[in-house]
């Protein structure tokens, strides 16, 4: 009473729960749809930013993907240098901050 009486609103825990979840869902959407960086990089170059931001080193990469360990240092290159990113954990945050990977994803899936 006295909070709604000072001019402040009060909602329940489970209805800031669900605000916060709503929000959080808007903004994982919103991210992968307006952030246009990764839009210059090839498909390939997609997953394997994907992968490095699962946190898989080249090796892990090439043998999922089937290439050799070469071939994705020359995608993690080119993605580093379309993305102007400084370093490998750049890259990362630079999945993280465009969706392509989200906080609590499994490694790899169906991996816990």
């Amino acid at each position: 009473m006295r909070i709604v009486a000072r001019g402040d609103s009060l909602l329940s825990p489970g209805v800031t729960r669900r605000l916060i979840a709503d929000i959080a869902a808007k903004l994982r959407t919103d991210s992968r749809t307006t952030d246009y960086r990764i839009d210059r990089l090839t498909d390939r170059e997609r997953e394997v930013l994907a992968l490095v931001g699962r946190g898989h080193s080249n090796d892990e990469i090439a043998a999922k993907l089937l290439l050799s360990p070469l071939t994705v240092k020359t995608h993690v290159s080119r993605a580093m240098t379309k993305l102007a990113a400084r370093d490998r954990a750049q890259l990362l945050v630079i999945a993280y901050e465009t969706g392509l990977v989200t906080v609590g994803e499994s490694p790899t899936p169906g991996q816990h």
